[in-house]
Order: structure tokens, then C-alpha cells, then sequence
């Protein structure tokens, strides 16, 4: 069982009536993957934001460790009865004031408080092939249940809130835009740090990095094509965990050479040292609900190659991003130009470091605070 964590000290409260949260941790059982970050991240920042307030996490057992700052108790294990049946009951006996989803659902049960919850994408409803089979009751029932039942959906991008009302047909009033933030720990770093990190990471001196779960949506292939094609090519760093349906990618990977570096476990803090050694970050995801990799490796001032800026509006936007085409043959030479051209890095370099400055996770937990607030206030007699 997880330690027990002390509440807030009353007499950092800002004068503001303290609520208490429950929130959804199930994001945490991937702490690394984008959910398990935002949930990580968010919590944090809206403990400092609101001291006052006491926000109780259920999560998977071992998970205490990434929300800190928070009551930790154990989500029921069973899949349907458990999730859907036991944890509302659970939750109704605590009577909180609202209920926070960063995972993006309600459980089936009523929970008899206020609810919002975050929806980061919906690339399983854009294209099903991207994903595996076997998920009728996410799909067809939780998430579509959960966007309809909640008093507000935030969505993490103008992109994701047009989804939204696209597929579930909501009052786009309903729903408030909050924006990742980016930690204040991704950064451009000192040459004596870098040199210590490239020989604690083991990278090569010069190559091109990709950060993401391997997985088609991610794109991976396209960018394995261009590589392979490049003249005078740096190395290729992949940083990520195997996802699904990634069989004739790792097949592909292995076919590469040494010259393509896996690190499939690499520990998050490392992240920025090794964005920073990179030449460049190739992002050649099909859709993205946001698009944190691009935003991180601006903060590093590390210049960014996309697929498309369609779904990355906020990060994209005056950030100078160089777009590739779809195919290979326009991923190689996107590639090239920046690897080549060091007045077009220097520029992207400086952009991203600008616009990645208005980014913080500060700020998306005071206006996550603010849906709360919304939700509470809107459910009132």
C-alpha cells in the first residue's frame, strides 16, 4: 500500500473556499507515455495553484510516487464491475466536490458531483486502423458516455475541441481550450553539461532524434524511409516504448543498421540533455491531440521537422517549424535543409525558444482550476 501523504497546510490557502478532488490516475500506470505525463504534470501544478484544496488520486499500486502532492488511494483492479461499478460507490462515499478525468473518461457509475475531464485526442475515431482491435467498450460506450455526462471537456488544443463537437456533437461551450505547459526543466543547456550527457547517453555525436511510442499513428516508417536515403546522413536516435501494431516497423528498425539507436527505457530526466544533443527532432505523426515532443524540443531550442501543422495550431503557431511532405522523398529533403543549412536552424532555434516560452504547466493549472470552478458553480441549486 502506498505511504499516506499529508494534506495541504490550511495556512497557505488563498482565501478560497478549499475543494476537494477526485481525480482519475489511471493515466499513471504509463507514467511516460503523454497521458502519464499530463497527469504527472497537471496535478502538480494545481496543488501549488490552489494549496488549499485536496485532491485525492486513484491510481494503479506504485504510482503514489509521481503525484506527491496529493491523497493516494487504489483504483479498483477489476476491469467492468470494479472500474465501472465499485470506484463510483467509492467516490459517492467521499463526496468531493468534483470529479477531474486527465484521462479523458467517467466511470459508467453516477458519481453525484461535478465532473470534467481532458481530452487529448480522438485519432482512434479519425482512423481506426491505427489502433488495435478489441476496444468496443471504450469506443462505444466510456468515452462518448463520458464527453456527453460532463459539465466541462477540456480540450488540450483548438484541434481537439473541433473533434470533439464533430463527433460527439456537444455545445462547444461546453468545452474550455487548456494548452500543455512545458517544464521549466527543457531548456538550451551548457556545452559542459552536453558533453557529459552525450557520454553518460552514449549518443553519437551527430544525428536526427524522434520521441514517441512506437506505433502507426506516430509515422514512424516514413521517417525510417527518408533517413535511409539521406546523403551525408547523421545517425538516428529513437526514443520510445513498443505501443501497438508495431511489428513491420521493428522489423524495419532492425533491417537499419547500427546506425539507428533504440532507447526504449531512457529515464525522463534525461529528456532535455538529449533533445539538446540532437541536430534536429523529426515528427512525422499523422495527427497529434497537441504535439508535446515538438513543444519540449523548441524550449531546447532544438529545430523541429512535422508532418503537418493542422493539429499542432497552438505549438505551430510563429514558431517557424519547417513542414515536410508526406512521402519519404519530402521527409529527405526537409532533413537535409535543416541539417545542411545553418542560418534556417539558427532561426528555427531561436523561434522555438520564443514560442515554447509561452507554454507552462502553471498556467494550464490555473485555468484547469477555472473549469473546475465552472463545473462546481454550474451544478449549483
Amino acid at each position: 500500500m502506498p505511504p499516506p501523504t499529508s494534506d495541504p497546510d490550511p495556512a497557505q490557502s488563498r482565501g478560497r473556499v478549499g475543494l476537494e478532488i477526485v481525480v482519475d490516475g489511471s493515466g499513471l500506470e504509463r507514467p511516460r507515455a503523454g497521458v502519464g505525463v499530463y497527469t504527472t504534470q497537471i496535478l502538480h501544478a494545481m496543488a501549488v495553484d490552489r494549496p488549499d484544496c485536496k485532491l485525492t488520486v486513484f491510481g494503479p499500486r506504485g504510482a503514489f510516487m509521481h503525484v506527491p502532492s496529493t491523497t493516494y488511494r487504489l483504483l479498483p483492479t477489476t476491469r467492468l464491475l470494479g472500474r465501472h461499478l465499485q470506484w463510483p460507490a467509492m467516490i459517492r462515499r467521499l463526496k468531493p466536490n468534483a470529479y477531474f478525468g486527465p484521462a479523458g473518461a467517467l466511470p459508467l457509475g453516477n458519481l453525484r458531483c461535478p465532473s470534467v475531464i481532458t481530452i487529448h485526442d480522438l485519432a482512434i475515431y479519425r482512423n481506426p486502423r491505427w489502433f488495435p482491435g478489441g476496444q468496443p467498450l471504450s469506443t462505444r460506450l466510456v468515452v462518448p458516455r463520458s464527453v456527453l455526462r460532463a459539465d466541462i471537456v477540456i480540450a488540450v488544443s483548438a484541434s481537439t475541441a473541433r473533434d470533439v463537437v464533430e463527433f460527439f456533437g456537444i455545445d462547444r461551450r461546453r468545452i474550455e481550450v487548456v494548452p500543455h505547459g512545458v517544464s521549466a526543466r527543457f531548456r538550451p543547456m551548457a556545452r559542459d553539461e552536453l558533453e557529459e550527457a552525450r557520454a553518460r547517453l552514449h549518443v553519437p555525436e551527430r544525428f536526427i532524434l524522434f520521441v514517441g511510442t512506437v506505433e502507426p499513428r506516430k509515422n514512424l516508417e516514413t521517417l525510417l524511409d527518408a533517413w535511409a536515403m539521406m546523403r551525408d546522413r547523421p545517425d538516428l536516435v529513437v526514443v520510445g516504448s513498443w505501443g501497438w501494431r508495431y511489428e513491420s516497423i521493428r522489423e524495419k528498425m532492425e533491417r537499419l543498421g547500427p546506425r539507428l539507436h533504440h532507447l526504449e527505457s531512457l529515464d525522463p530526466e534525461e529528456l532535455p540533455a538529449i533533445y539538446n544533443l540532437a541536430r534536429a527532432l523529426a515528427h512525422p505523426a499523422w495527427y497529434e491531440g497537441f504535439g508535446l515532443p515538438p513543444l519540449e524540443a523548441m524550449a531546447c531550442g532544438t529545430p523541429v521537422v512535422v508532418a503537418d501543422t493542422s493539429s499542432l495550431p497552438e505549438v505551430a503557431a510563429d514558431a517557424g517549424l519547417v513542414v515536410a511532405a508526406g512521402d519519404a522523398e519530402g521527409w529527405r529533403k526537409a532533413l537535409e535543409r535543416v541539417i545542411a543549412d545553418t542560418d534556417l536552424a539558427a532561426d528555427l532555434r531561436h523561434k522555438g525558444i520564443l514560442r515554447a516560452a509561452q507554454f507552462s504547466w502553471e498556467r494550464a493549472g490555473h485555468l484547469t482550476w477555472q473549469a473546475i470552478d465552472d463545473a462546481v458553480r454550474r451544478s449549483a441549486p
